[in-house]
Formats: structure tokens, C-alpha cells, sequence
């Protein structure tokens, strides 16, 4: 036969044939087979929604389709390397995790799966999970075009496939909040398979981009200036050969080879999303992705929400913001070495009293640069950057509260520094497992009188976003040439992680 029927609650499933679960003990092996499955049950919901659509007989029943899963069981606990903070499992158990995409994550799979065979010396068990695959990510990027076949149907699609089911799509493993103690399987990785897919969606739609051109290396910024610079530096870099890059990737998809010379304005081409993304492209994902987030905590998080799923090496955070102490210039940098967060966005995800520690390699990283870029070194360097605290609030028009409140604050703090996304993107790093930084820029003092004109952010932006555009390129390009079990922080996990980095 080339299907399975089942009846459930009065309802036939029409599926795809079993794939038996087989064990491995070679990563590539592994993820080979994972993708098998994978490939198998898409297409198989992919084709039954295009005869429904093209009005070939079709049976009124639900057609669905499993993730491929990747288990693991282990009784002792290992001796592992205590340098690294991924790649093994921390206690005795029987482990999963759900597998959406191998084609875009089959890198990353290998890596997490070859340390887990090393660590623990065991074989991997790959076979279809019992979590269905909705028909919205089986269809991928075409699922707005292919739709519209649909419309003549009367019976709803929610009928005929199943569709993201919000009860399995959270963040409890990231968060903490899953019930180890009566989990019959514990996690293997941060994300479900289900809220992966969910946030590749969310990314092309917010970005404009596809979630395959993001890098390995990010940087957000709160200004268009930035992005302006950014897309000359690419252009220019392409134009010349690519400078180590292979592409650079505009909103709309539009892509420029190394050594091609961009001959339209893709911003012309495609209305703008709401947080557009660029991306110069390495071989591996080594390259560098820039998204302009706009303004606000809510914007940070929504964006470094779907990011996170990507596993990305590192992310910055460059921007402007207000200077806070009198000795400060216009211009000046301020390398965060911890936050106060009054965003209030995180609140229910991670609670305020927990501290959002520096991490060694991102300051060092970010410092040199600095250094690098402007020719001031040692005890010099202090005279254009300040190390210290940095506040993120969500109302941009803090200088008109009563200052008694505010300013008390920031000053008990010892707050160097306050913008509105900052400490959000931080934070979320640290929840996230993603390996942060936040380098910024003062553009105005308003507790000092010196608010931000037209005419005076005109001059400004022209003087410094360059210089600090660089500054964060050049604190990437150094940690990329770190090994990924070096940048990867222990500092960020918990008593209880998953394996997968």
C-alpha cells in the first residue's frame, strides 16, 4: 500500500507509509536520514494540496504527515569535557528532539549530532515523531502562492490537513518551564520543530529575506544610517571580488555575487518591510547579517525571537542612545557591561532580578575594535569610550517624567547609558543561548541640555556611523575566526540544558 488510514474520533487520516526507525552511529548518516523522511512527508502533503487545488479526486478525510525526530538514551553519566558548554546531555535518559528543514540546518545538525556520538558513545535512533507537520510549513516559501488553488474549496483546510498547533509551539524548554520530573522524553534542543518552522515564517515575512541568506554573525541596529553604510560597504565589497564574501543578499531576495556589480535598487523592487534585513555572505553561514530593527523593546524581541531558532554564533546590538553623565561627548561609545531593564517585554519570560552577565569573548572582541578602528589604546581608549551600565526603557519620552523617578534610578544604578532596545536583545541572548554584545553610540545628553536637532543628528550621523559601522564589522569578523566551543558561553546555560548548542 502507499498509505496508512487510521480512524480517529470519527475522522480517517490518510498518511504517508512508516518509515522504520533505524540507529546511527555516523553523524552524516544521521542527518541523511532525517532529510529522507523529511523530503518523503512534505512532499506527500504538498501533493495532496495541489490535487485538492487543481480539483483531482480527493478523499475527504485528513492527509498528514510526521516530523523526523533524532532520540538518544543513555544510562551512565559520561565523562565529557568540562570546557564545553554543548554537545552532551546532562544526566542519564531517554532524549528527542523534532527535526524541521535538514536542508537549511544540516551543518549545524551534524556538528550537535557528532558531539553527542563522541561525548557519549552511543547511536542515534532516527524515525518519524508523532507530531504532524502542518500544511503551512510543508508548503515553505510558496505557501501564499499555492493557497490561492484553494480558494474554490468549500471544506475547510484545518479539515482536510492540520494546520501550527499553538499549544506545542512555546518557548517552555528555552524558558525553563517544561516538567522534567513527568517528561517521558527530555529535550535534546532549545526548539521543537514546530516552533522552528513557525519563526522561518515569521522571518521572511518581518525581513523580506529568506530565512536560508541569514548568517551565523548579526547585527541590529536602530537607525537607517547604518543600514545606508552597510549596503555601500557590501556593494563595494562585491564590486571588488567579495573581500572573503561570496554574496550579499537585499530585501526581496535580490542577491549580488562577489565580483557582480549591483544593477538595480532592490528597495524599489519590493515594499519595505517592517524590519529589513542584508546579508553578506561566507561559505558556512560565516557571514555577517544586519537588520535594521527600528525602534523599541517590542521590536527587539519579536525579531531576536525568530532569530534565536537559526542558532546564530553571535549577535550585537549598535545604536544610538543618551548619554547619561556630564563627561560624555557626543560621539563617544559605550561598551555595556550590564543592564538595567525597564522594557518590561521580557518580564514573563525572564524575570528582572535575573543579572544579564558580560561575556569575556564578545567584550574583548568589541574593545579591540574599538581600538583597531579609532588608533586609541590602553588608558587612551577611555577617552572616546566609557565601559559600564546601560538602561533600556520602553517610553521614549522618559525626559518628560517627572524626573524625581527616572533619573533617581538611573543614577542608584550607576547607569552610563539608555536607549530602548539594548538590554531586550541582551537579555533575550542570554535566554536564548546566543552569545551578545552591545556597542552604542552617544547621539544626544537631554539630562545636560544637549537634545537631538535635525541639524545637529544631520552632522552627526555623517561623522560616526561609518566609524561605527566598521567597529562592529571588524568585532565580528574576529569572533567568526573563533571555533564555535569557544565562543559559546557555559555562563549561559542552566542546571537542566539541552544538548544542542
Amino acid at each position: 500500500m502507499d498509505k496508512r488510514i487510521k480512524h480517529h474520533e470519527h475522522i480517517s487520516i490518510i498518511s504517508p507509509p512508516e518509515i522504520p526507525g533505524a540507529s546511527y552511529s555516523n553523524a552524516r548518516e544521521a542527518v541523511n536520514a532525517i532529510e529522507a523522511i523529511y523530503n518523503r512527508n512534505v512532499n506527500f502533503l504538498r501533493k495532496k494540496f495541489l490535487s485538492l487545488g487543481a480539483g483531482k479526486d480527493f478523499e475527504l478525510c485528513r492527509h498528514r504527515a510526521y516530523y523526523p525526530q533524532v532520540s538518544l538514551s543513555t544510562s551512565t553519566f559520561s565523562q565529557i569535557d568540562s570546557r564545553l558548554a554543548f554537545g552532551h546531555v546532562p544526566a542519564p535518559g531517554n532524549y528527542t528532539a523534532t527535526i524541521t528543514r535538514p536542508d537549511l540546518f544540516r551543518t549545524y545538525l551534524e556538528n550537535q549530532l557528532d558531539l553527542l556520538i563522541r561525548n557519549h558513545n552511543v547511536q542515534l535512533q532516527v524515525g518519524e515523531s508523532d507530531t504532524p507537520i502542518p500544511l503551512h510549513f510543508a508548503m515553505g516559501d510558496d505557501t501564499i502562492a499555492e493557497a490561492a488553488m484553494a480558494n474554490p474549496i468549500t471544506t475547510p483546510l484545518r479539515d482536510l490537513f492540520d494546520t501550527p498547533d499553538l499549544t506545542i509551539t512555546n518557548d517552555a524548554i528555552v524558558n525553563g518551564t517544561y516538567d522534567i520530573d513527568n517528561a517521558d522524553q527530555l529535550p535534546l534542543a532549545a526548539f521543537t520543530a514546530q516552533r522552528v518552522d513557525y519563526s522561518l515564517a515569521r522571518l521572511s515575512h518581518y525581513t523580506a529575506t529568506r530565512a536560508e541568506h541569514f548568517q551565523n554573525f548579526v547585527l541590529f541596529t536602530n537607525y537607517q544610517f547604518y543600514i545606508d553604510e552597510f549596503r555601500e560597504h557590501a556593494r563595494e565589497l562585491m564590486r571588488n571580488g567579495g573581500g572573503g564574501y561570496s554574496a550579499f543578499v537585499e530585501p526581496g531576495n535580490v542577491e549580488t555575487l562577489a565580483g557582480q556589480d549591483s544593477s538595480t535598487d532592490p528597495e524599489t523592487a519590493v515594499r519595505m518591510p517592517q524590519m529589513p534585513a542584508y546579508h553578506l555572505k561566507k561559505e558556512g553561514h560565516g557571514g555577517i547579517t544586519m537588520v535594521n530593527i527600528g525602534i523599541g523593546p517590542s521590536n527587539a524581541k519579536t525579531i531576536t525571537d525568530h532569530v534565536a531558532v537559526l542558532r546564530p554564533h553571535a549577535w550585537l546590538m549598535l545604536g544610538h542612545c543618551a548619554g547619561l553623565r556630564n563627561t560624555q561627548r557626543l560621539g563617544d561609545y559605550v561598551l555595556a557591561h550590564a543592564y538595567v531593564r525597564e522594557d518590561h517585554v521580557l518580564d514573563d519570560d525572564l524575570p528582572v532580578w535575573v543579572p544579564i552577565p558580560a561575556l569575556a569573548e564578545i567584550q574583548v572582541a568589541l574593545q579591540e575594535a574599538v581600538a583597531d578602528v579609532t588608533g586609541f589604546e590602553g588608558y587612551d581608549l577611555k577617552r572616546i569610550m566609557r565601559t559600564g551600565t546601560v538602561a533600556t526603557i520602553d517610553n521614549r519620552n522618559w525626559e518628560l517624567v517627572d524626573q524625581s523617578g527616572p533619573v533617581k534610578r538611573l543614577s542608584q544604578s550607576r547607569a552610563i547609558a539608555l536607549d530602548m532596545e539594548s538590554a531586550t536583545i541582551a537579555a533575550n541572548g542570554f535566554r536564548f543561548r546566543v552569545p551578545y554584545g552591545t556597542l552604542l553610540c552617544i547621539s544626544d545628553k537631554p539630562l545636560h541640555g544637549e537634545l537631538k536637532l535635525p541639524g545637529m543628528a544631520t552632522e552627526f550621523y555623517r561623522k560616526q556611523v561609518n566609524q561605527h559601522l566598521k567597529i562592529g564589522i571588524l568585532a565580528l569578523e574576529k569572533l567568526a575566526e573563533m571555533p564555535p566551543e569557544r565562543l559559546h558561553s557555559r555562563k549561559l546555560r542552566s542546571f537542566f540544558e539541552p544538548a544542542f548548542q
